[in-house]
């Protein structure tokens, strides 16, 4: 294999953005996109992994966990990290993948009790590679010392866990308006982002409909960025509130 693509999406827990008095639930057509990527590997976050008062109110809520729902026969593995828990169920980060993910682990970054954060961390098999391809999902908290503590956390998983020579992808929902997770993350760790690659900038995200500040970012360790490309405007406002990312990588 020559060639991954990747995407990264905030699902918005597969509603519609801004929210109406009666949620429009977009998780069906999100799923129809998502298989226009024809993406490899998929970074998912505020992801639902059971909510029984929504699969009471809506009759077309899906069956299956979310992450599960939107892998359908696309995306053969997929992982998922528990982060936000209440009452009538869960939210968090999900990875799918075309190709076998032999390890997986969810590292709690919280901050405080309020907003629960995680680290999605797997390793994934792909036939013909040397080296196994390491991925992080990431969904980091809204104030500034939080993003700095969790992108700390982040930096030493990274250090502790991933060879050198290891492909690498970490990728998500940075809440980065501030633009610091380059000097504080990718620079210490030789990271990459696709879109200052090619584009000269960050890809501006948020809000999906005309988007004006870089919050989701695609980081890469160990590849040549072939093409990356933002999805936002009308039809994709009407799923979440984030524009979704894609990237091809050429490993070197």
């Amino acid at each position: 294999m020559r060639t991954l693509r990747v995407a990264s999406y905030n699902i918005h827990k597969g509603f519609a953005s801004p929210p109406l008095f009666h949620k429009q639930l977009t998780i069906h057509s999100l799923r129809e996109k998502l298989r226009t990527f024809g993406a490899d590997v998929v970074f998912l976050q505020e992801v639902h992994g059971q909510h029984e008062r929504h699969a009471r109110r809506y009759h077309n809520w899906p069956s299956t966990p979310q992450y599960e729902f939107l892998a359908d026969t696309v995306w053969s593995d997929y992982c998922y990290g528990r982060n936000s828990v209440y009452d009538t169920g869960h939210h968090g980060n999900a990875i799918l993948s075309r190709f076998p993910i032999s390890r997986w682990d969810n590292q709690d970054v919280s901050t405080h009790r309020f907003e629960r954060r995680g680290l999605l961390h797997c390793e994934i098999d792909i036939p013909g590679w040397g080296e196994t391809l390491h991925c992080v999902c990431v969904h980091l908290g809204l104030r500034s010392h939080e993003r700095s503590r969790q992108m700390e956390k982040l930096r030493q998983r990274i250090e502790r866990l991933v060879p050198p020579g290891a492909p690498l992808v970490v990728a998500g929902d940075f809440n980065d308006w501030r633009q610091r997770a380059t000097h504080e993350l990718a620079h210490p760790l030789n990271l990459y982002e696709v879109f200052e690659q090619v584009k000269g900038r960050a890809a501006r995200t948020f809000p999906a409909m005309l988007p004006f500040m870089s919050l989701d970012r695609i980081y890469v360790r160990g590849f040549r960025v072939f093409s990356a490309h933002v999805h936002h405007g009308r039809v994709w406002a009407r799923i979440s509130d984030h524009a979704a990312l894609t990237a091809t990588l050429l490993p070197l």
